[in-house]
């Protein structure tokens, strides 16, 4: 209220406040309500307060002022309706407050927010789901209108009832009669957000923000009560809704591709416009057809998708792979690909095939599979040298393994990596190949040899993309960190570190003519950074970077920008702990795949054989397997361990905890290691009520082991102690730990004397 200068307030409390703020005191409190008062609005001049709680009711509240002059200012203090001394905290505020009705909403949900056109007039409210009510203060001059028909009908009724003259009827102005509920608006989602704007001649628009990132724009006619409100306008946001996993340039450095998990985009690099979405499953890499009409995507189902750029149109699903399809890359010639998926790498050539879906007979694009390269292990990424000799092929077991291209005669094998290499890429002069590792590491190689030139400490996390600029040996790498960094290829120095994504990024590409760097990741934001003319100066660059480290680790707080979360990450991840969690993943899956197969089995059959990590770890349950499993993680490392699995992890180890613990063995590393978990998934443990029975069992079997274990050591503590007591009086003799501490304590009084006596000399 700015013509009084009074502020309104609500909260949880379930109190509405009013603050008088020249005084800086709160002079009235409403307490009518039940619940949480979510939101509140003034209408009409501020002559109403409507406010909205955890029910389907909108509570109306008459403000007026009365002054003390005024001969009607005691009948107006009698009719005000004060449920408590709470209401009217000061009498002698002139600011009275009436409630007058409710009205009745169709939502069940509570109120999220009540918003009021400028006019004040007009108000919308809505929920936790799709609804959007609108309801319309009635001028004044209407209002009388609507009360004379309203007084006409109920005298006739009176009249017809048998009563003289038609009684004697309420004259006073209802809510009914100031209040007129408009039609109910549907979004496609969920409401986040609303604003209102009263046009001319009694047209309503209604913006409307849903929860997927898109703006509805309605019209409604607030004097025509029949007509259903029209949606003039859907404004549906560009951006991704899940995980970015590829990013890609056009040959002419003019436009970019992105895949996700459930679209393709195109954009344009100048405006930043997206141009065109394609929806599909989970894409996990993608690259650009010469020509750049088309893209080439890799499925996580192992289909490759060509997809049409000018139409938005998918023209062929091809079943490339039987598992994930993780790279693909393009021949130097460029006439066709390569793809690496499941334990095979397959070469590609372009053809043009007849439409069978046209009838103009028009030759669509398509690939012919010509030549597959069987491999022992899982491909995860493939690249063909620029001189088009070789071809690099990584594989789960943390190799690299290079080939002659055109016999696939194999050639050397990089070894060095700890964890399986994810990313790599080949210089442009075909002399240099660089790979980055799960172990944060990249590594530059020399491709005469395969002899390993440097081994760089890059990331915080697994290096999940990297490439080299054209023409140069500098090369650009990201992790799950979240930075991008520049790397000199030659003299092995890290160039410059660029914060750019929040949470995990997933890849990166660098534009042909070299002067754009673009990447993505699972905060759905595409990062585009340009090459300036700016010199720099790399020791310059160091001593930041190092001060800001230092002011991080002395205030304790990191770098945050646009107001976006940084995703935290253990404080000690090591290559140790990685492996101990792969092999506490692996443990469960073992476990529940030979749980599914003992559920499968009919009594009279016989049970199926163990398998072999639990026939190698001498293991003939699964129990003894996990136990066995947890007891090979170092206990140092055995808190981070636990904070590198996922939460679907953690439930299952909760739930196997209680038969573990109920055979008494290791009971204080199972304890620990439920305490450990139950800290790391706080959260979400808590609010799954299908854990509260488990970890109550978890709670008092661990209770009742630890006090078992406590008056065991206290025990074996008192026996020892009577036992040595015994063999001292018996055999006449001090045992040596005591005899060591007499003697310590005799030497030291000793010692003490002849300071004594050197002091009084000196003083004599």
């Amino acid at each position: 209220m700015k013509e009084r200068n009074i502020l309104i307030s609500s909260s949880k409390d379930t109190f509405i406040k009013f603050w008088d703020l020249d005084t800086e005191h709160n002079f009235r409190t409403l307490v009518g309500h039940r619940s949480e008062v979510w939101g509140f609005a003034l209408l009409k001049n501020d002559q109403y307060i409507i406010t909205g709680c955890n029910d389907s009711e909108l509570r109306v509240w008459k403000i007026f002022f009365v002054d003390e002059n005024d001969p009607d200012y005691t009948k107006n203090i009698e009719s005000l309706d004060i449920h408590s001394e709470d209401d009217v905290n000061d009498t002698n505020y002139p600011l009275r407050c009436n409630k007058v009705g409710s009205v009745l909403r169709m939502g069940r949900s509570r109120v999220v927010s009540l918003v009021t056109d400028p006019t004040c007039t007009v108000i919308g409210c809505h929920g936790v789901d799709n609804t959007v009510e609108l309801f319309y203060m009635i001028p004044d001059d209407e209002v009388k209108i609507k009360l004379n028909k309203r007084l006409k009908k109920e005298k006739k009724k009176a009249i017809k009832d048998g009563e003289e003259n038609g009684g004697t009827l309420d004259q006073s102005v209802c809510l009914v009669d100031e209040v007129r509920q408009l039609s109910v608006i549907k979004a496609m989602n969920k409401v986040k957000t609303l604003d209102l704007v009263m046009g001319k001649g009694g047209e309503l628009r209604i913006c409307i923000g849903v929860n997927n990132n898109s703006l509805e724009l309605h019209s409604l006619s607030v004097n025509d009560k029949e007509k259903e409100p029209t949606s003039l306008r859907l404004i549906k946001a560009h951006g991704h809704r899940t995980d970015i996993r590829a990013i890609c340039f056009s040959s002419d450095n003019l436009a970019i591709a992105t895949a996700s998990g459930d679209s393709i985009k195109l954009w344009n690099r100048p405006s930043l416009a997206c141009l065109r979405t394609i929806e599909c499953g989970y894409a996990l890499t993608a690259t650009f057809v010469p020509g750049d009409r088309h893209l080439i995507v890799g499925m996580k189902d192992g289909k490759m998708l060509i997809v049409d750029i000018a139409s938005g149109e998918i023209l062929e699903e091809v079943a490339a792979h039987t598992k994930e399809l993780w790279s693909i890359t393009l021949f130097p010639d460029l006439k066709g690909i390569a793809s690496g998926g499941d334990q095979t790498v397959k070469l590609w050539n372009f053809e043009l095939v007849e439409d069978p879906n046209s009838e103009m007979k028009c030759k669509i694009l398509s690939v012919l599979n010509t030549r597959t390269l069987q491999l022992e292990e899982t491909v995860l990424c493939v690249k063909i040298s620029p001189n088009n000799r070789f071809l690099a092929v990584s594989l789960i077991d943390s190799t690299v393994k290079i080939f002659f291209l055109d016999t696939f005669k194999f050639f050397v094998s990089l070894y060095g990596h700890k964890l399986p290499v994810l990313c790599m890429d080949i210089s442009s002069d075909s002399t240099l190949i660089a790979t980055g590792s799960s172990d944060r590491n990249i590594k530059i190689w020399g491709m005469d040899f395969g002899d390993c030139h440097k081994s760089l400490f890059a990331h915080d996390d697994s290096v999940t993309g990297l490439a080299f600029v054209p023409k140069t040996h500098y090369l650009f790498t990201c992790g799950k960190d979240g930075k991008v960094k520049e790397w000199d290829g030659d003299n092995f120095r890290k160039i410059v570190t660029l914060q750019g994504h929040f949470g995990q990024a997933w890849n990166c590409a660098i534009s042909p003519n070299g002067l754009f760097v673009a990447s993505c990741g699972s905060d759905k934001v595409i990062r585009l950074y340009e090459r300036s003319m700016e010199p720099l100066v790399l020791e310059d660059e160091a001593e930041e970077e190092r001060e800001k480290q230092d002011n991080e680790l002395a205030t304790g707080e990191t770098s945050a920008v646009q107001g976006q979360k940084q995703q935290l990450l253990p404080s000690r991840k090591t290559v140790n702990t990685e492996k101990a969690a792969d092999l506490i993943l692996e443990c469960l899956d073992v476990i529940k795949a030979y749980n599914e197969e003992l559920s499968r089995v009919i009594p009279p059959n016989a049970a199926p054989p163990l398998p072999l990590l639990m026939q190698a770890f001498n293991c003939k349950t699964t129990d003894e397997y996990l136990l066995e499993t947890f007891k090979r993680v170092r206990a140092g490392d055995m808190e981070e361990t636990l904070l590198l699995l996922p939460y679907s992890a953690a439930c299952d180890i909760l739930k196997y905890l209680p038969k573990l613990l109920e055979n008494d063995y290791q009971s204080e590393m199972l304890s620990r290691l439920a305490l450990s978990l139950i800290q790391a998934h706080h959260g979400p443990i808590i609010a799954n009520s299908d854990l509260l029975p488990n970890l109550e069992e978890v709670r008092d079997l661990a209770m009742k082991r630890i006090n078992d274990l406590r008056d065991t050591v206290g025990y074996n503590l008192h026996g020892m102690a009577f036992i040595q007591r015994s063999i001292e009086e018996n055999e006449s003799i001090q045992l040596f730990r005591d005899a060591t501490k007499t003697r310590k304590q005799k030497n030291k009084i000793r010692k003490n004397k002849e300071r004594g006596l050197k002091r009084a000399i000196i003083a004599l």
